[in-house]
């Protein structure tokens, strides 16, 4: 008899500086950032894979910051968020009880 084994995956990504500065600082979907920013939607998606940002789109995140008031620091471009994204291939999603 042959047994099967279920492997489970764990997806580990962790959040990079522009991942966060888009999702914590801005809190908008990639294409909402591109368009504060003057970009394309699949420009911000290189960046959140690891393409680097030149200085001038720095300069245009910082100004996108800036004219809504939100706080910022240029680190933030620099320093990579301690929080990772990691989700379970095969996890469930959690189901939560109704209120009494």
């Amino acid at each position: 008899m042959r047994l099967k084994t279920m492997r489970l995956r764990i997806i580990c990504a962790p959040m990079n500086a522009l991942r966060h500065i888009r999702k914590n600082v801005f809190g908008v979907t990639q294409a909402e950032f591109a368009a504060l920013v003057g970009v394309t939607q699949a420009t911000v998606s290189r960046w959140e894979n690891g393409i680097s940002l030149d200085l001038t789109d720095m300069q245009a995140i910082r100004r996108a910051a800036s004219v809504r008031d939100l706080p910022w620091e240029d680190a933030w471009f620099f320093e990579i968020p301690e929080a990772g994204e990691c989700r379970s291939a095969l996890a469930r999603p959690e189901v939560k009880e109704p209120a009494e």
